[in-house]
């Protein structure tokens, strides 16, 4: 087949973008997207070049400030960027790292033996997405600077500073402006910020780590010298430990690349819920790898090999299974691997298949130990997966019995849900509306043809303290899981969503608030890939509408409304209408300022930090009440408006 236009595709219409331009050009496809969460990635791309230097013993103190301008820095007193003349590039070196994608000291094992920031894009990509960016280096016996404009290093901006003055440590400051054309906001959140600080201070015990908000005048210090061992127990602060001192053990193993670090530290809980998490080389491998997988082969092997040999499960039938022996187990697993192979959709899956083997013996021997120096402890965590299996075997005839008679075996879609006539997932969004009366609204609102309605009727169960045979005796979560189609638990099937956006539709009030946190919990302790997939949304109803002169105004929060009625309706509108409910709204209503995919405001759920959400959905949901009044305590002066 030809055409007319066909002649003038020859070697003249191929487009080389030279390098960092391909990245202005196409920033998703170097940090995913250009949303919030991409945006903190760019502090993290630096911190993590900080991180290495710690790692490879030069650094111990890490600033990060946001500035008031917009800007953040992060100061290290590592050995500084090399600064001298790179031979190939008759560049300083300096320059060449912030201009070249892929150039840095990381590739060769001579410069880091370990590093966390190969598993990102490096530093260029910051400079690239930045309108802005300034380094300064203290090294060679002098303080450099260097100056880059969108990217490009900016003509003569180079230079020599002045001598290092007596007792001046080395190091490298980065400070950067994010480019407002390219992302969707340039707002940092400090407990964004702060969340992944914390982590990589436990991950990286006797680092200090400082992040300071000029906005506000926020400080907070991060150093854990006890490393993992104290993230199991900032973990554990929401929880009853059954046993008081945290179990830890290290170990190190030749491997083909050089030696793997292998760090274990857990604790047994009385809760129902288990919470490991794994990392290898600071990052946070969501979907798990070989180093999870070794570990939880080994841990089910040396419990049961204990429980056996101590005669512990003699009314047991059987041995017991690795989701008994982690009921309630918080775990941190932490590997450090001079050449990590990282895979899964999002790149946190841990891939190298020799780690497997490694984390296996390690925590083979060491926990084996561990058991026979404390024996207390070892019939502990035997006696809790004991009764997590005793409850297993009677929760599965119980289950057994409710699916015979429940929804879930059946293919039936629930009497209450109007689905919608899509039968495309990627179309098609299932709204969860408290209430039936919202219901009813929605169901007269709504764009049938890619929109399903599923009200519920009050608040449902909160699985953070039930097992699964009694959430599934629930009819509003059979209803649910019936509806997106997916099942639950280890039965999961992301494949059979049948809805790409699943939106939680309640009121603007702290009744609305409680049922979503409910369906949150649910959503992330039963059907958590839902969230990392990024198909779980809350639709964010507006609390006024404000009328003037013929114009519809409509506010989501106090400070908004107040703003809409000085700047549109110079002070004197004409009516402020004040939502209690969805209930409230009327079809057209509804449709307009909550479900129009022209107007409406979605707030898509990630899990960004699960440790942070573990302890979150802990502190929320859980028993215990303490934790729960300092939450509200400490965030009560952050309520915009409290409806009692």
């Amino acid at each position: 087949m030809s055409g007319s236009g066909d002649s003038e595709y020859g070697a003249g219409q191929i487009q080389v973008l030279e390098g960092l331009q391909a990245v202005r050009k196409r920033p998703a496809m170097y940090i995913g997207s250009t949303d919030s969460r991409s945006l903190h990635h760019l502090v993290y791309e630096v911190v993590d070049n900080s991180i290495d230097e710690a790692l490879a013993g030069y650094c111990d103190h890490i600033e990060v400030t946001v500035h008031d301008d917009g800007s953040v820095s992060v100061s290290d007193d590592g050995r500084g960027i090399p600064v001298d003349t790179h031979e190939k590039y008759e560049r300083p070196a300096l320059e060449v790292i912030m201009t070249i994608l892929h150039a840095g000291g990381k590739f060769d094992n001579k410069s880091y033996q370990v590093s966390g920031g190969l598993h990102g894009v490096g530093v260029s990509v910051v400079n690239a997405l930045s309108h802005w960016l300034e380094v300064e280096v203290k090294r060679d016996g002098a303080v450099w600077k260097h100056r880059f404009d969108h990217g490009e290093p900016e003509e003569g901006a180079f230079e020599r500073v002045r001598p290092m003055e007596d007792g001046e440590k080395t190091g490298t400051t980065i400070r950067f402006w994010p480019d407002t054309d390219i992302f969707e906001t340039t707002d940092f959140s400090f407990d964004t910020l702060g969340n992944r600080l914390r982590e990589l201070a436990f991950l990286n015990s006797g680092v200090t780590i400082t992040l300071a908000d000029e906005r506000d005048g926020t400080e907070e210090t991060f150093l854990y010298e006890g490393g993992i061992r104290e993230f199991v127990e900032y973990l554990n602060e929401t929880r009853t430990p059954l046993h008081r001192d945290v179990v830890y053990f290290a170990d190190e193993e030749e491997a083909e690349d050089g030696s793997v670090l292998v760090e274990v530290a857990m604790q047994a809980t009385d809760e129902l819920q288990g919470s490991v998490h794994a990392f290898a080389n600071n990052i946070n491998t969501r979907e798990g790898g070989t180093h999870l997988t070794g570990f939880k082969t080994a841990l089910t092997r040396v419990v049961n090999d204990y429980a056996n040999s101590e005669g512990l499960i003699g009314d047991l039938d059987g041995n017991l299974k690795g989701e008994d022996v982690r009921e309630g187990l918080t775990a941190v697993i932490s590997v450090k691997h001079p050449d990590p192979q990282f895979e899964g959709q999002t790149k946190t899956k841990l891939g190298n298949s020799e780690v497997r083997g490694i984390v296996e013996s390690a925590v083979h021997e060491h926990l084996g130990t561990y058991f026979e120096e404390h024996p207390d402890v070892a019939e502990t965590i035997v006696s809790k997966a004991a009764e997590a299996a005793r409850a297993r075997k009677a929760a599965k005839q119980a289950e057994e019995l409710t699916r015979r008679k429940s929804a879930l075996e059946s293919t039936a879609l629930p009497g209450k849900l109007a689905d919608c006539q899509s039968r495309d997932p990627e179309d098609s969004e299932l709204f969860i509306v408290e209430g039936d009366s919202a219901g009813g609204s929605a169901k007269q609102g709504r764009n049938p043809e890619f929109q399903a309605i599923l009200p519920l009727g009050g608040k449902i169960l909160n699985v953070e303290k039930h097992r699964l045979d009694r959430v599934l005796q629930n009819e509003e979560i059979r209803n649910m899981i019936t509806a997106v189609g997916t099942s639950i638990g280890d039965e999961f099937d992301i494949e059979e969503a049948r809805y790409k956006k699943v939106i939680m539709m309640t009121d603007a009030d702290v009744d609305g608030a409680h049922i979503r946190t409910l369906l949150l919990t649910l959503f992330y302790r039963h059907m958590r890939p839902l969230v990392e997939a990024g198909y779980v949304y809350a639709a964010q109803p507006p609390l006024y509408r404000i009328r003037y002169r013929g114009e519809t105004y409509d506010a989501m929060t106090e400070a908004e409304r107040e703003r809409i009625v000085e700047e549109k309706c110079d002070g004197k509108p004409d009516r402020v209408q004040r939502f209690k409910g969805l209930g409230e709204m009327n079809p057209e209503q509804l449709w307009e300022t909550t479900m129009n995919p022209e107007n409406r405001v979605l707030k898509q759920i990630t899990i960004d930090d699960a440790a942070a959400a573990d302890r979150m959905f802990n502190v929320l949901m859980g028993d215990s009440v303490e934790p729960r009044k300092q939450f509200i305590k400490e965030h009560a002066p952050e309520a915009d408006w409290v409806d009692i």
